[in-house]
């Protein structure tokens, strides 16, 4: 499955969820509901007002009830272990609170408690939030971290919100058996790996130990027959479910090519479906939540014993480790210490995480900071995953129950910025299809994951009686996309000899890149015409790091020939263009060894290591629809021209181009990155991390001067250097000529004018501030 795409939409997700961005407003005590227990919420607690039935549709109903369409939900609803943007937006945005705010800029608020003011769009706006932060930066190059939070934050069931229940969550998301999707245990906090060490799960041990071990010192015998037992039966069925898929679309024959396929290389030409789990099983390192990742359709989950299942987040003790993280230093009730040993620029943003409540997700007496004691039993967070479907925080709505596909929220009237004025809040499962005309039919107040392109507009052009996007029965925020389209290419596959980094394996691509780069402006404007724009650097636009067109240096993607002249004019037309980019493109290939037939005006042969042919692998449904596929087309017909052959495979399975991403297969690719708020690089294109080590440097990009440019970006925090050193970093990748960046699109939140007060909508919505940024200030009509 989409193994590296998930692995990436962690880390994503990681560090979106540390952005609690919910600030301002006064609380009114007419508005304030009763203390419902969330952990109490069943069928017959769902409040009358905000009935899923005809009845939501009353007048009183309507001034109560904000019905909001989503995607599907995994009932992931803690905020520890949440892996979906849906879950998301009910574990922390509606029920969570951030210990550090951040702005419409995506940038952290270092005063939340008192507030900052900071302009955007020409309008001073005042954030506030949970914490104060200030940074330290000591001489020996450690840095503090100095976290004071407010005094008067209650949880949802009027519980104080202390440092304790930081420190919780903390010791939560660093336990060595935690398996969600922070990750601030890769922050260099002092004593993090001190702490994490001397600890095995019970799966990777028992997997380690194999089926005949004799020595039950660290387990019980009952509990190896369970584990190998679950792996003979559910494992063994898990992997062949891989190797029919694979079978059946002719990507492999047997076990061994099938595995190949999907990633594994190595196995045994009589491999079995047993050996085929086992390669699995070590490449996640016996993490089952994580071997879901490998699906061919069944969950794990469904094949093996839940007790067995369980080992693999199971701790058991191996070794000696420390009994606390020493750089978690408590100074009081409302204050710590965070001490790291060196510089982060992530760290900020790592240390938003959603602060949850330990006396509802803990013990209580289990916990006593002075004696390393932290609220729960370390290596063990079954309890803690046991209360994950039924959320508790201190965020503006609390959770009342999740029945036949809707959540039901209800306001929480201990929010610290006043309680919400509407009171209960839907999120109700939705198909992409009936998100743009659910608001029409009045099945929906908003929806913020409609398809939004030119025919989108069209149709609510078409309900508006202004003829406008924002009008009777349609209002639309619009936000740049957190992320961008690409073109790809491995640099391992696609060079001239065996150097991927020579000049001639970099002409090749610059001449791919040339022809692929010219017709980006007709082909995107048609796609989406206003609701995409075309970049010119491998970076989303809603980053402070790309590169403007006032910036000095700034340039137009491969606009430069093999002798490093502009290939165009002002004054050309498009056909100009694409002539003026083929002769450019036969410059490049001449330059990366092609031969040249002047009669013909064609290419003839490829240098050593190079090919007449590449394929580029495009997830258009197998219809050709994409943003990108008019540019590989048009490239397909300009490289016949000249005799070289452009293969375009349009796939209805993505999973054909995930799969050959991460087995290194894939030549060329269409496809878009998901941004962070933070632009940090190492993950996408440091060297170590290509996909045989398990990172998503699908490039394969590996320049030494790159890797240093991004070390020295993560290791400080001075943006203006940051923006700089990232300038450097995206001119070496545009050089390798690996990544032709494509389109940046828009983001659609659409909203009933005739139910939603439009007016008390959080205004300047921006990818960083969404709709839900103020929601305790909205108000129904």
């Amino acid at each position: 499955m989409n193994t590296k795409t998930k692995r990436l939409l962690a880390m994503v997700l990681a560090l979106v969820m540390a952005l609690s961005i919910l600030a301002g407003c006064s609380k009114k005590a007419e508005e304030t509901t009763s203390n419902t227990s969330a952990a109490a919420s069943t069928a017959t607690s769902t409040p009358a007002a905000a009935s899923t039935s005809s009845e939501a549709t009353t007048e009183t109903a309507k001034s109560d009830t904000l019905v909001v369409a989503s995607g599907d939900f995994s009932q992931k609803f803690s905020a520890f272990f949440e892996t979906t943007v849906y879950d998301q937006y009910i574990a922390n945005n509606m029920n969570g609170l951030g210990l550090l705010a951040s702005d419409r800029e995506g940038n952290i608020v270092l005063k939340g408690i008192e507030g900052e003011t900071r302009a955007y769009n020409g309008t001073d706006y005042t954030y506030t939030g949970l914490g104060d932060c200030d940074i330290v930066e000591n001489d020996d190059g450690t840095v503090d971290y100095n976290i004071t939070i407010r005094n008067d934050v209650k949880f949802e069931d009027g519980e104080p919100l202390t440092i304790d229940d930081a420190i919780f969550s903390m010791y939560v998301y660093c336990d060595p058996t935690y398996d969600g999707a922070a990750t601030l245990f890769s922050c260099p906090i002092e004593g993090m790996e001190e702490y994490r060490a001397g600890m095995a799960t019970l799966s990777s041990l028992l997997a380690a130990a194999g089926e005949k071990n004799t020595d039950f010192t660290l387990w019980t015998k009952e509990q190896q027959d369970a584990f190998w037992a679950a792996v003979n039966d559910g494992g063994a069925k898990y992997a062949q479910e891989i190797v029919d898929y694979c079978i059946a679309n002719k990507y492999g024959t047997d076990v061994a090519t099938s595995a190949a396929a999907w990633g594994y290389d190595g196995l045994a030409a009589d491999a079995t479906a047993k050996d085929f789990f086992l390669a699995i099983g070590d490449n996640y390192g016996w993490n089952f939540s994580s071997m879901e990742k490998e699906t061919a359709g069944t969950a794990l989950s469904d094949l093996i014993p839940a007790d067995v299942y369980a080992y693999s987040t199971a701790g058991i003790k191996t070794g000696d480790s420390a009994a606390s993280i020493t750089g978690i230093k408590r100074t009081g009730d409302y204050s710590m210490t965070i001490h790291m040993t060196k510089v982060d620029a992530t760290a900020l943003y790592q240390l938003s995480f959603v602060v949850s409540p330990l006396h509802y997700y803990g013990d209580p007496a289990a916990y006593d900071y002075n004696n390393n004691k932290f609220g729960f039993t370390k290596g063990d967070l079954s309890t803690i995953k046991a209360k994950g479907t039924v959320p508790k925080g201190a965020g503006p709505y609390k959770f009342v129950s999740y029945e036949n596909g809707t959540v039901t929220m209800e306001a929480n009237e201990n929010y610290f910025d006043g309680c919400p004025k509407i009171k209960y809040v839907l999120f109700k499962e939705t198909s992409s299809a009936d998100m743009l005309t659910g608001i029409s039919t009045g099945t929906y107040d908003l929806t913020a994951d409609a398809s939004f392109n030119k025919d989108a507009v069209t149709t609510i052009k078409g309900y508006n009686s202004n003829g406008e996007l924002d009008g009777d029965k349609y209002t639309v925020y619009t936000v740049d996309n957190l992320g961008y389209g690409y073109i790809g290419m491995n640099a391992n596959l696609i060079k001239v000899g065996d150097q991927s980094g020579s000049d001639q394996s970099k002409a090749l691509r610059k001449g791919l890149a040339t022809l692929l780069a010219v017709y980006r402006d007709t082909v995107i404007d048609s796609y989406y015409g206003d609701l995409a724009n075309v970049i010119q650097y491998p970076i989303s636009n809603t980053s402070w790091a790309a590169p403007k067109p006032a910036d000095d240096g700034y340039a137009i993607a491969f606009s430069k020939d093999v002798d490093g002249k502009d290939i165009y004019t002002a004054d050309m037309t498009d056909e100009q263009k694409y002539d003026a980019a083929l002769q450019a493109a036969i410059g490049f290939f001449k330059a990366a060894g092609y031969t040249w037939d002047d009669a013909s005006k064609t290419f003839t042969a490829a240098p050593a290591g190079a090919s007449m042919s590449y394929e580029v692998i495009i997830p258009a449904d197998g219809s050709g629809d994409h943003p990108a596929y008019g540019i590989l087309t048009n490239t397909k017909d300009a490289l016949a021209k000249i005799g070289l052959t452009l293969q375009i495979n349009d796939v209805s399975d993505g999973n054909v181009l995930w799969d050959g991403l991460d087995a290194g297969t894939v030549e060329m690719w269409a496809a878009a990155w998901q941004a962070t708020p933070d632009p940090d690089m190492y993950q996408i294109y440091y060297s170590q991390n290509i996909p045989e080590n398990g990172g998503t440097n699908h490039y394969h990009i590996q320049d030494s001067q790159l890797d240093k440019l991004i070390v020295d970006a993560r290791s400080s925090v001075d943006q203006a250097y940051r923006k700089a050193t990232y300038k450097d970093c995206l001119n070496i990748i545009l050089d390798w000529a690996v990544e032709i960046p494509d389109y940046q699109r828009v983001n659609a939140t659409l909203v009933s004018t005739e139910r939603v007060n439009i007016s008390t909508m959080t205004p300047d919505v921006t990818t960083f501030w969404p709709w839900y940024s103020e929601i305790q200030k909205l108000e129904m009509n």
